[in-house]
């Protein structure tokens, strides 16, 4: 068999995710129970899920509980390619229960003891930080920016709060992330065309501009496809702050930037982004 990346998964449920991300050519992409994978790796015939990824990432899901693994090749196809393999729980990706103790967009009267009150409230022991920052996005900048850069901190040995890491099924959406940001030191928010537009995204903004006016945090924008003057059109105070740009930076890039912040000396941290024109 010629040369493949592969994942051994382990032991996965029913109705868990492999989530392969591709960097480079189109691959084929196997997701292939112990039997089978085998039969592939010696050249015999074989069963698999997937086929033939010409977009990233690539979503699996598990058939049945067992062992499984995961494999990329270039098997038939010119080219090189490198992955990332990772499995979503099931239980993760069931709809999180309807929203009913506030709407949408929180009344101005909503500030930061509200904020305090429902991190206490998640956790009576204290509201301490307990994060090294809160990943505030939209939705449709998740696979581009979000998820990727949380990981990549994450790669680095900063803790994040990252909504795919920390809410679970029955979780207090709004007490949830009210925790995350009164227990993170840095917010981070990805700005983008789309956020702005988000009742959740501003909510979530909203407590970060709140503890940063406060100096209990520290606020660290990334600018997602949009320009310096989009952004003052929605908000001055935060096209005045200095920012890095998916345009210019890779996510690993902007992972090492932040993280150099987040390690040195949150007084001084802004200083050691780039600003974004």
């Amino acid at each position: 068999m010629s040369d493949f990346i592969r994942s051994d998964l382990g032991f996965r449920h029913t109705g868990d995710v492999v989530e392969v991300t591709l960097r480079g050519s189109a691959a084929n992409v196997r997701l292939l129970d112990s039997s089978n994978f085998s039969n592939y790796r010696n050249g015999r015939q074989h069963r698999y899920h997937g086929g033939l990824a010409k977009q990233s990432p690539v979503r699996l899901q598990i058939p049945r509980s067992g062992t499984w693994h995961a494999v990329v090749d270039m098997q038939g196809l010119r080219g090189t390619v490198n992955a990332g393999i990772r499995v979503i729980p099931a239980e993760s990706l069931k709809p999180l229960p309807p929203i009913q103790q506030a709407p949408h967009s929180p009344g101005p009267s909503y500030g930061i003891r509200d904020v305090m009150a429902n991190a206490a409230e998640s956790n009576p022991v204290s509201a301490r930080a307990e994060y090294d920052v809160f990943v505030c996005h939209a939705t449709e900048d998740k696979s581009a920016v979000a998820r990727p850069l949380a990981m990549a901190l994450a790669a680095r040995e900063i803790s994040v709060w990252y909504d795919e890491f920390e809410l679970r099924i029955g979780d207090s959406l709004r007490r949830k992330i009210d925790a995350g940001i009164a227990r993170s030191r840095f917010g981070l928010v990805v700005l983008s065309h789309p956020f702005f537009g988000k009742g959740w995204a501003q909510y979530e903004l909203d407590g970060l501009v709140t503890r940063s006016t406060d100096d209990k945090q520290v606020l660290l924008p990334v600018w997602h496809e949009i320009s310096k003057e989009q952004v003052a059109d929605q908000s001055p105070s935060l096209a005045d702050k200095v920012a890095l740009k998916t345009s210019d930076l890779t996510i690993d890039e902007i992972a090492d930037q932040i993280a150099d912040v987040i390690n040195g000396d949150g007084e001084s941290a802004p200083d050691a982004l780039t600003q974004a024109e």
